[in-house]
């Protein structure tokens, strides 16, 4: 380490850090932004390292580290890597998405297998590498984001709702195991949250498509709506657990209802 690297770490020894995982767009992006905000050094993980080093390069104290969550052994040279900070505070289970939306049926056994990795296998990665670190930190915390999907079915998502109740049951499952513990487990449940790629990416670049989603609802969630909400729950004294927060846009009363103006 440079003299200068050494002087670097020691004027933010008392900073404390969090790990965002999806960070390159929409919600991992803002939710980076809201936290640094709130005085976190914060680690970027994505696999478009162009985006994350630029988003880096906004924020105070902010490290961006080119990373695919579905890679265990990259995911274990990542949490490595992070030895040479004081603590490790949080991690922001963000990485995840969609893909496709055809009926069970008809669904491309490629797509659910693609969407379980990322969305399940992704936050048990991210969670088992890096929870000693959050454990020995005294106050550590894990967020799962998942989704109201993960809560609900509906028509044309099965792979998607089977993949994010997959996360949602994580979150459940680890808060149980680690009762007595000093890592909080919080789940944040999104609704419908319009951001520049997931719709987009769920119809496979048919932009046409991922607007129908939105047709009509005035004021869908958006990102910084999200990115708030994991905030707020994060810095709650580290004694106040958010177990699951569903956040959902006023137009939405269920996956399956929502109030469109045309």
């Amino acid at each position: 380490m440079t003299a200068e690297a050494a002087a670097a770490n020691a004027d933010t020894a008392d900073v404390r850090t969090a790990v965002v995982t999806g960070a390159s767009s929409g919600i991992g992006a803002a939710t980076a932004r809201a936290l640094a905000a709130a005085g976190y050094r914060v680690v970027l993980t994505a696999r478009r390292k162009d985006r994350i080093e630029a988003l880096a390069a906004e924020l105070p104290h902010a490290e961006a580290y080119a990373l695919d969550v579905t890679d265990r052994a990259a995911v274990d040279a990542f949490a490595h890597s992070l030895d040479r900070f004081p603590s490790i505070d949080v991690l922001v289970n963000n990485a995840g998405g969609a893909l496709g939306a055809e009926p069970v049926a008809t669904g491309d056994p490629a797509d659910w297998r693609a969407m379980y990795e990322v969305n399940v296998l992704g936050v048990l990665h991210m969670t088992q590498a890096l929870l000693p670190a959050l454990t020995a930190s005294g106050e550590g915390t894990v967020v799962v984001l998942s989704s109201t999907a993960g809560h609900g079915t509906y028509e044309g998502g099965g792979g998607y709702v089977a993949a994010k109740h997959g996360a949602h049951v994580i979150a459940e499952t680890l808060r149980l195991e680690l009762c007595g513990q000093p890592v909080r487990v919080i789940e944040v449940a999104p609704g419908m949250v319009k951001t520049e790629e997931f719709a987009s990416t769920r119809f496979r670049g048919d932009n046409a498509k991922a607007a129908k989603v939105y047709e009509g609802v005035a004021e869908p969630l958006s990102a910084e709506d999200v990115a708030d909400t994991v905030a707020w729950a994060i810095t709650r004294p580290p004694h106040v657990n958010i177990d699951l927060l569903v956040v959902r846009p006023r137009a939405q009363a269920s996956n399956t209802k929502v109030h469109r103006t045309s």
